[in-house]
This record gives C-alpha cells, structure tokens and sequence, in this order.
C-alpha cells in the first residue's frame, strides 16, 4: 500500500488510472442519463462530454505529472467518453418513450424504440 502513489509501484499507478478511467465512463453515462431524465436535446450531452474529459486530464496531470493538456489523450477521450454518454442517453429515453408513452410505442432493442401497430 505504501507504494501505490510512487514511481516504484507502476502495477499500483496502473490500478489508479484504470480507476479513473472507469469512474469518468461511468460519471458520462450518468451524464447521459440525467440529461434524458429531464427531457434536454442531445447537444447537452456532447458538451458535458467534453467538460468530463476535461476533468480526466485534470486529473492525469495532477496525479501522475502529465502533460497540462495532451490532444490526443484529450480527443481518445472524448471519443470514448461520447459512447457511453450516448449509450446512458439513448437507455434512458428509450424507457421514458416506452413506459411513458406506452399505447404509441414499443421497445426494440435497449437503446431504440418503435411505433405500435
């Protein structure tokens, strides 16, 4: 335990980037779902996407001495952190058009809807 946040340790800085990693897809697909929650368009979702990735090379830079603001780190993130948004997104509305509007439509797939017959 000792050497987790030190050079010595890179088995134990891995664990803390994998870590972060996880709680940032997880934190977009929250995003996603509480945008979908209160009914916002899908623009919303994009820019919180982008401030998340943000606060991930933030947190690179302050816990492991990165680069301030790396492009391509930035970009791979966005890019990935746009797919879990989306899917939070496109779950989430596909329950509210279906339990809410349940005489019009019916569920597809997890992520899209169709109308009734």
């Amino acid at each position: 335990m000792q050497g987790l946040l030190f050079d010595s340790d890179t088995g134990g800085r891995m664990v803390i980037r994998v870590v972060i990693v996880i709680l940032g897809f997880w934190t977009a697909w929250r995003a996603g779902r509480a945008v979908a929650s209160n009914w916002e368009t899908y623009p919303l979702v994009v820019i919180y996407g982008f401030l998340i990735g943000l606060g991930l090379q933030f947190l690179h830079h302050a816990l492991f001495n990165g680069p301030v603001f790396d492009v391509t780190i930035y970009v791979i993130d966005i890019v990935l952190l746009l797919v879990f948004a989306t899917a939070g997104y496109r779950y989430r509305r596909t329950d509210q058009m279906v339990n809410n509007y349940y005489w019009l439509y019916e569920k597809t797939s997890a992520f899209s809807w169709k109308k009734k017959n």
